[in-house]
């Protein structure tokens, strides 16, 4: 769960700067930067869920294979809760690329983090 909350703490940040810019209206930005981050946060335990069971799997390839994963996931929420919230397509295509993203990014750079950390605990385990 700690893995989960640190994630949502990057991906609310990331949304709520990305929505404000893109609508340049506060209550809006907000909005979707708490519904869109929140719905996504379910789906990322969800998702870490089901990849528990490829933990053994070439630990070389797997934060890339879970990147891109994840990242069709996360376009399929933002862009579903934009254009609801909106009624806007292009605003819903705009914020669904841009913010899943750089999120995307985020979320690389978080999985190789929480890899090493598994690694470590793993080899101080055994020692």
């Amino acid at each position: 769960m700690n893995k989960t909350i640190s994630f949502a703490a990057i991906h609310f940040s990331i949304a709520t700067i990305v929505a404000y810019a893109l609508t340049g209206d506060l209550l809006l930005g907000s909005l979707i930067a708490m519904i869109e981050p929140t719905i996504n946060t379910g789906a990322f335990y969800l998702h870490e869920k089901v990849w528990a069971g490829f933990a053994n799997s070439n630990r070389k390839h797997l934060a890339t294979i879970k990147t891109i994963s994840f990242a069709t996931v996360h376009f399929s929420v933002a862009f579903t809760v934009v254009y609801l919230l909106t009624g806007d397509a292009l605003a819903g295509g705009i914020i669904a690329t841009l913010e899943p993203a750089l999120n995307s990014v985020a979320y690389y750079f978080h999985e190789k983090v929480w890899i090493k950390r598994s690694q470590t605990h793993t080899q101080l385990a055994h020692s």
